[in-house]
């Protein structure tokens, strides 16, 4: 299940249930607040997160996380993994958890939560339905050819370890964010205005929103949670071929249906 973004704002009913029925709760949160929240609401709260270490490959401390969960599953009790914002995104032990109980035959349902996408959407006040929205992993994006359509949204999560192919390492430095840049220049002016930002975790906190030229972020303050934003840097293009075969559709359909009403009035006519 998915705590979401703001201790204590985001969880649902349904959430709130499977922790507080559950027999023992893992905690992939990193802040120690969320970990005394959830302890009361259950008794049995155990940290996921002393499994990372500086230097340790992250898919040897995911694997390890699935099988402290699943040997407490095998063990016949009702386990629940509380995850930060949406459990199934950006959350790779959730997602092997729930297949490999699965695939052992045991229950596994995961109940979605408020991710930080939801919560950029509201604080930058982005419609992703007006213009589009691409979403990548930084690293992802540079290691692949991505085709990018700067006319819409462009998305790019964990900016502040963009580059990194070790998957031991907690950020990569301005070296690799010049590389990043060098890509994004492809599409985008050196001057484009891109927001660097940080959903809000407390209450009493605000949003990270900053703007920053695309120029200045290698020396930008970046984190593993940072997420970088750019607007759309071009107009929408009309696909004119297109549009005029969605006008000849059309065309085609109202001649067809004034052809049914004649006919129609002819058929009375002669009744």
């Amino acid at each position: 299940m998915g705590v979401g973004m703001m201790l204590g704002a985001h969880i649902g009913p349904r959430a709130r249930s499977h922790v507080e029925q559950a027999d023992v709760v893992f905690a992939a949160v990193s802040d120690p607040l969320v970990e005394l929240w959830l302890q009361d609401m259950n008794a049995d709260v155990r940290s996921l997160q002393p499994h990372y270490a500086e230097g340790k490959s992250r898919h040897q401390t995911y694997r390890e996380m699935v099988e402290a969960m699943l040997a407490e599953v095998r063990a016949g009790k009702q386990v629940c993994g509380a995850f930060y914002g949406h459990p199934g995104v950006f959350a790779q032990v959730a997602h092997e958890a729930i297949a490999q109980a699965r695939r052992e035959g045991f229950h596994a349902h995961m109940e979605p939560g408020v991710s930080a996408e939801d919560c950029l959407y509201a604080d930058l006040g982005i419609d992703p339905g007006r213009f589009g929205c691409q979403h990548y992993e930084a690293s992802q994006f540079m290691f692949y050819r991505r085709r990018i359509d700067p006319s819409a949204y462009l998305v790019l999560w964990q900016v502040g370890i963009a580059g990194d192919r070790s998957c031991r390492r907690f950020a990569t430095g301005p070296a690799h964010r010049r590389l990043l840049v060098e890509r994004l220049l492809e599409d985008y002016p050196a001057d484009h205005e891109a927001v660097v930002y940080e959903a809000a975790t407390l209450p009493i906190t605000a949003p990270r929103m900053e703007s920053v030229k695309l120029s200045n972020l290698a020396d930008t303050e970046l984190h593993m949670h940072s997420t970088l934003v750019l607007p759309p840097a071009t107009a929408l293009q009309p696909d004119t071929a297109m549009l005029a075969r969605i006008e000849a559709l059309e065309r085609a359909a109202v001649t067809g249906s004034l052809t049914i009403s004649s006919l129609s009035l002819e058929t009375e006519g002669a009744t």
